[in-house]
């Protein structure tokens, strides 16, 4: 088929030449155009079609539709020969509206924007009023949907309201109900408050009654004390009685000294001989201490008084604890696990058990004092198999008994007078052996003492 010449003005375009719009082409028209092009662009050879359309060739009509839209608009518009033909594939696509607009009766059952997007392609007489009747039915139809679209938001928007009215009523409801419910319990906590406020007087009255009794049996205790010194005065006065008697009964006896003489000869001799049997008996050494070296003073190579104030040991100090050892008849007694536990917690306790003792060992043997270690016994499954070591004392706590009540009982058995030292870091030992007249001192201290050995 033969293309025809760009210059020439086709017929139908000549007769349409005459017709313009004075406006722009309603929105709902233009994308029916541009949907029609879109649609009959496929059926045209590269050739046939304008330079700048050419590259939406390989699009599909409703990606032409998208990137090209402006592009054909422009192209249908200032192009006749491209407008006839999309016209001719129009033609083919819809004869029977294409004829009906030709012959100037567009059908009435058709879409007016239909109508309207052919007549601007074909441009046939009096079509530039078929596309502003066409424009025109397409903004009433808008106006209609946006009306229905109104109507619809406030049937939504009265049923929401509705909808809230309900709830909002529901929801006062509750409130109302709970505020009559925290009403009848401020009321309940009401009456409790005031029958505590009466159980209080009451409890007023009743201290003060015991106070008034307790006043009363102060009187009486004063006048039992009275009465109890009364008597205590008269006792006094008897036993002077008494002491008169005896002393009258003395000079009565001084007569017979002889006799009382011999008879406490006889009583000394038989104290010292249970003495001397009682020595036996509890196979007491002879004493290794004599008055002379209870004496205080400085000893060859022994620091005097002003040394040890010049030296300001601390509680830490390990040679503080060989002062302590020094004293005559000292005995040491340790807090086992106290100690080991703060000097190596990470070792197993049978291991803690010997590494202690031998160090005490070796303490005893420098030092010649009494050493007693204690373990608590309430963490033993079986009988210890321990060997005491040379010159150190092992006891283990019975069941029941626990190692710091063990070591105030031994504290409390000692004579008073005698220099005893304890070796616990635990507050209420320390403070239980301190009242006994014992010295506590710290674990850290036998530990610095025990690194020396």
């Amino acid at each position: 088929m033969e293309q025809p010449d760009s210059g020439a003005e086709p017929a139908s375009a000549a007769g349409g030449a005459a017709e313009a719009l004075d406006r722009p082409l309603p929105e709902g028209v233009r994308r029916r155009v541009v949907a029609l092009v879109s649609d009959a662009f496929g059926g045209l050879t590269v050739g046939e079609l304008p330079a700048q359309l050419r590259q939406y060739v390989r699009f599909t009509p409703s990606r032409r539709a998208k990137f090209a839209g402006n592009a054909m608009a422009a192209a249908l518009e200032s192009d006749p020969v491209f407008r006839q033909r999309i016209g001719e594939r129009l033609t083919l696509a819809q004869p029977e509206l294409c004829g009906a607009l030709a012959a100037g009766s567009p059908p009435a059952a058709a879409d007016p924007l239909d109508v309207a997007a052919a007549a601007y392609v074909l441009r046939p007489a009096g079509w530039v009023k078929l596309v502003a009747a066409a424009g025109e039915e397409a903004l009433r139809a808008d106006a209609e949907r946006a009306d229905e679209a109104g109507r619809r938001e406030l049937e939504r928007l009265r049923e929401e309201l509705t909808e809230a009215r309900a709830l909002t009523k529901s929801e006062t409801e509750r409130l109302r109900t709970e505020l009559d419910a925290a009403r009848k319990e401020a009321e309940s906590l009401r009456r409790k408050v005031r029958s505590a406020q009466s159980d209080i007087k009451r409890g007023e009255a009743a201290l003060r009654q015991v106070g008034a009794e307790m006043e009363t049996v102060r009187t009486d205790a004063t006048a039992q004390v009275s009465a109890a010194e009364s008597e205590a005065r008269r006792l006094r006065g008897r036993l002077g009685e008494a002491e008169a008697a005896v002393e009258a009964a003395r000079r009565a006896a001084r007569e017979g000294r002889s006799v009382e003489d011999m008879r406490l000869r006889l009583l000394l001799d038989t104290v010292l001989e249970a003495a001397q049997g009682l020595r036996r008996e509890l196979a007491l050494p002879p004493a290794s201490v004599h008055p002379a070296d209870l004496v205080d003073a400085v000893e060859p190579g022994r620091m005097s008084p002003k040394d040890i104030a010049a030296r300001a040991l601390s509680e830490s100090d390990p040679a503080l604890l060989d002062q302590l050892l020094a004293l005559p008849q000292a005995h040491l007694v340790v807090d086992g696990y106290n100690v080991t536990k703060t000097g190596y917690p990470t070792m197993p306790l049978e291991k803690q058990r010997l590494r202690l003792l031998g160090g005490l060992s070796v303490l005893a043997a420098q030092s010649g004092a009494e050493i007693t270690c204690v373990f608590d016994g309430a963490e033993l499954a079986a009988p210890v198999l321990l060997a005491p070591p040379r010159g150190v004392r092992v006891l283990f706590s019975k069941a029941g008994v626990t190692a710091d009540e063990l070591i105030r009982q031994m504290v409390r058995a000692e004579p008073p007078g005698r220099p005893v030292v304890v070796v616990s870091t635990d507050r209420e030992v320390a403070d239980g052996v301190a009242k006994s007249g014992a010295r506590p001192v710290a674990s850290a201290m036998l530990l610095k003492r025990l690194s020396r050995v």
